[in-house]
């Protein structure tokens, strides 16, 4: 008979500790006794409408997320070590999304600017205005910005958190900027922020909702779609919140993972 490798028995016993038992116990009660009593017929009837709306809920969160965190390494780049010029725009773009609600954004972008653009024919003549008279475009922006906003401020600090020894021990052994930028500060810089990247991800999964209000048809807007409609309240937001811890605990185990194969000192 094999013997199990040690790591694996220790992470077995790890799971088998009284209270783990204990919480997982209680869950597969709240789950017999939601089956049990609850309403469920209805699922039957949404579960495609169900599952596009968990598809774009997803969608959004890694799109705006790329796409923010793309805009977010300059941000941070110009605050920490930039002229002027580019440190001062950064800032005040840092400030005004941090110091507004993402709703506020939401709505100016999309009844603010949506509205405009229908009032110029050329827009209306042109290739994008099929995607400019939809909502998601703006759900988008809104949703990348904000996500830029607060990710700017971490990677501001992160890259000013890595020692300036290094750097400059680089820039002596005659490596270029875009050498020591690749290898070097924005490699330490992202294992810095890795942490509050992750934090911030799972605050952009719980700022998806509301872009239901803007008519774009997410999960949430699914659940509220089925309370409208067959006046069920709180089977589709148990469901909604289920989901939700379901995407929260797999973005926490991919950062987690991530963290595990970055050396834990860099440089």
């Amino acid at each position: 008979m094999t013997a199990l490798p040690l790591h694996s028995t220790e992470r077995a016993r790890g799971w088998l500790q009284p209270h783990r038992i204990a919480l997982i116990a209680i869950a597969a009660g709240l789950v017999l006794l939601a089956a049990l009593t609850m309403r469920w017929d209805w699922l039957a009837h949404y579960w495609d409408l169900a599952l596009l709306g968990i598809w774009r809920t997803i969608w959004l969160l890694v799109v705006t997320t790329v796409l923010g965190f793309l805009l977010a390494v300059p941000l941070g780049l110009a605050q920490a070590a930039g002229p002027r010029y580019l440190a001062i725009p950064a800032r005040v773009f840092c400030t005004v999304i941090r110091g507004t609600p993402l709703l506020l954004q939401l709505w100016l972008l999309y009844y603010g600017l949506g509205a405009l653009f229908p009032q110029f024919p050329w827009i209306r003549q042109s290739e994008l205005w099929p995607y400019l008279r939809q909502a998601w475009p703006y759900a988008v922006l809104a949703l990348t910005l904000s996500y830029a906003g607060y990710e700017g401020e971490v990677m501001r600090g992160a890259f000013a958190g890595v020692p300036r020894g290094q750097l400059e021990a680089a820039r002596a052994f005659g490596m270029s900027r875009w050498k020591i930028f690749r290898r070097i500060w924005m490699p330490q810089a992202i294992h810095r922020a890795l942490p509050t990247l992750a934090g911030e991800t799972v605050l952009q999964l719980k700022a998806t909702p509301l872009v239901a209000t803007i008519t774009v048809i997410d999960v949430y807007a699914v659940a509220s779609k089925v309370r409208q409609e067959t006046f069920i309240t709180y089977e589709p937001l148990l469901l909604l919140g289920v989901v939700y811890l379901v995407i929260t605990g797999v973005l926490v185990t991919l950062f987690r993972r991530l963290e595990a194969r970055i050396p834990s000192r860099l440089g």
